[in-house]
């Protein structure tokens, strides 16, 4: 016969707080991420995810959360499935909100300009859902490496003008009626740099890239504003922030700038 074993964690606690998170952090786990045209990708996922906790009980239900995940974790991964996923949190820690993100790196095939060799680039990427009685936010996040070109070093330098890899970080929101790939964002990301980063590239690419971005010199206020814009113009698009940090090649510092807009907020 199977004992019964006192369940702390639903103890009635006195001191009268809700928690507004509690969960786990740091959590490997792999995931299978839909790809646009092509098959599915299975990525390692660190993931961190949380729910609220009423002032009435002493401790939530840790194990509970890795019983989720794991339920999920086969999943195809777009925004309805974290709400599933969320709502699936809410209802088995008796919370009223839950949250979680899962960070991963997501691997999208290159083709360099002239040589058209091809190979794997890296983005570090996040999806991201929050869940309450009231509403769902799902927030999709993308870190791009490109290349700047000062357009101050080519105006005044008689030949030459510095350029320097640069990241730009970006978060975009949208309702879940709706869909962004990962494959179109970090492509319309790329477009606003000087150039976009190749992970292979010949004499003829380098060439190429080297030229394609002193023709296209840009601050980081030039790549942030030409974002901006874009997604100003992009109907989907309801909350969105921007940074883009220049890993700069002639000082000991970073130039960096930053932008967060809610539509009709």
């Amino acid at each position: 016969m199977k004992s019964h074993l006192r369940d702390v964690q639903n103890l009635f606690d006195k001191r009268g707080i809700e928690i507004q998170k509690v969960g786990i952090k740091n959590v490997d786990l792999p995931l299978i991420i839909q790809r646009k045209n092509a098959e599915n990708q299975v990525v390692s996922a660190r993931v961190k995810i949380s729910a609220s906790l009423d002032s009435s009980y002493k401790g939530t239900h840790m194990s509970r959360f890795m019983e989720i995940l794991n339920e999920w974790r086969e999943k195809e991964l777009l925004g309805v499935d974290i709400r599933g996923c969320l709502e699936a949190v809410k209802e088995r820690l008796d919370a009223k909100a839950a949250e979680v993100k899962f960070s991963f790196k997501y691997f999208i095939e290159k083709t360099a300009p002239v040589s058209k060799q091809k190979s794997l680039l890296a983005y570090d990427c996040s999806f991201e859902g929050m869940l309450t009685d009231q509403e769902y936010k799902f927030f999709l996040g993308v870190r791009v490496p490109v290349t700047t070109l000062c357009p101050c070093s080519k105006e005044i330098s008689s030949y030459s003008a510095h350029n320097q890899r640069a990241l730009i970080k970006v978060i975009v929101s949208y309702d879940d009626s709706s869909h962004i790939w990962l494959e179109d964002l970090i492509r319309d990301i790329e477009k606003n740099a000087s150039c976009e980063l190749y992970s292979i590239l010949k004499r003829e690419d380098e060439k190429f890239v080297t030229e394609a971005a002193y023709d296209n010199p840009k601050f980081v206020e030039d790549v942030l504003r030409d974002i901006v814009i874009m997604f100003r113009n992009n109907p989907i698009i309801k909350y969105y922030e921007v940074e883009v940090e220049s890993i700069e090649s002639i000082h000991n510092h970073e130039a960096w700038a930053y932008q967060l807009e809610a539509k009709g907020g």
